[in-house]
């Protein structure tokens, strides 16, 4: 049995270390030079994001026997809105690094497989049909699904990030909701070490974005972020993403052709990360191959968190300042504190994402009749 698997990124090294499991040896073909060649980045695991699971690393090293280590633990998210700032405490999940750093996840998982990685590759999914019994397209976006006619996508988005140096506490990551100066969008503090962060803005390509401008827009959060934490920050690497797009494939399988990871569409629109539906892609397919389990019917509950995760992003971009500023001050309320706190933590396996998307739904549809 001949597997290639197209792309070297956590999911299609994720599907590789599973095919090995079970004695099945894949060849990977990456176009870059190394195993995570691009920007450098930070990413929030979050569990509450994916219920009914309670700790997302655990789950993955117990069930697939897939070890990752993250940056540190996560006990505080604050949370800034235009006018207020809110936290949520516990063991809420987890931060990692991407792409040029030895401690990053793909980097991690390299080290965990045996086959063989052929870097610089030239082979198209044309040639690789050819020459293999089973294609995993695991190419990190949806180009290859759209082309094959198998993507539906939701949103583009405008993405815009630096590394920044200043004093950090890398438990204590930060959100921003300002759409005064990111409409619709949200922006990200999150340290990689105590002296480093990944500082990142991004929003949704509608009509009134598009003729904003990127470089504006940065400034004037830039500033905003050294204001709100007391800081000022100094910028040593950045990267920009335009009109990346967002959406999910039709079917997770074609034929002998696996969609995983950002062509299967793991991102979640809610808050824009998905490492760990990213890797269940690359398990599940792998698992398919190795006839231990359906792609198809493992892959139904990533469809659904994703449709929900949409609902989530809809509801974002359809709340003002005001409202935001409200639940963001709620949310250091006694009561509603603690019951955060407890919904969110790696205790409870509580899904609120889909226990809210009826009435997120019910918010949206009354939005857009109004509108």
């Amino acid at each position: 049995m001949e597997v290639a698997i197209m792309g070297a990124g956590i999911s299609g090294l994720s599907c590789a270390i599973t095919l090995e499991r079970h004695e099945i040896i894949p060849t990977i073909f990456e176009k870059r030079n190394c195993v995570g060649d691009r920007f450098v980045n930070a990413e929030g695991m979050f569990h509450i994001l994916n219920r009914p699971v309670k700790d997302c690393l655990s789950h993955i090293a117990k069930n697939y026997d897939i070890s990752l280590k993250p940056i540190v633990e996560v006990n505080k998210l604050s949370v800034h809105s235009k006018n207020e700032m809110g936290t949520i405490a516990g063991k809420i999940g987890y931060t990692n690094v991407r792409g040029r750093n030895q401690n990053s996840y793909e980097s991690q998982l390299e080290k965990q497989v045996k086959c063989n990685i052929y870097f610089n590759s030239t082979y198209e999914y044309e040639d690789l049909c050819k020459d293999f019994d089973y294609v995993v397209l695991a190419t990190g976006d949806g180009e290859y699904a759209s082309h094959l006619g198998n993507y539906k996508c939701d949103l583009t988005c405008t993405i815009k990030g630096a590394t920044v140096q200043g004093e950090f506490v890398t438990s204590n990551p930060h959100v921003w909701f300002n759409y005064e100066l990111l409409p619709k969008g949200y922006s990200w503090l999150i340290p990689y070490s105590e002296k480093e962060a990944n500082l990142v803005i991004a929003y949704p390509d509608c009509p009134d974005n598009i003729k904003l401008d990127i470089n504006d827009m940065w400034e004037k959060f830039y500033s905003l972020a050294c204001k709100e934490l007391d800081q000022n920050f100094k910028v040593t690497d950045n990267f920009e993403i335009t009109r990346y797009m967002m959406g999910i494939c039709n079917k997770p399988k074609i034929d002998n052709t696996y969609f995983v990871g950002n062509c299967f569409g793991t991102i979640s629109p809610g808050l824009g990360f998905g490492q760990y539906t990213s890797i269940l892609t690359g398990v599940y397919s792998a698992y398919d191959i190795c006839g231990i389990g359906t792609y198809e019917e493992l892959a139904k509950p990533l469809f659904q968190n994703y449709n929900n995760s949409l609902v989530l992003r809809r509801f974002l971009e359809h709340l003002t300042d005001n409202q935001i500023d409200f639940r963001v001050k709620n949310l250091d309320n006694k009561i509603i504190d603690k019951l955060v706190d407890i919904v969110c933590s790696n205790d409870s396996s509580i899904d609120l994402l889909q226990l809210s998307t009826p009435l997120m739904k019910l918010w949206n549809n009354y939005i857009e009749f109004k509108n």
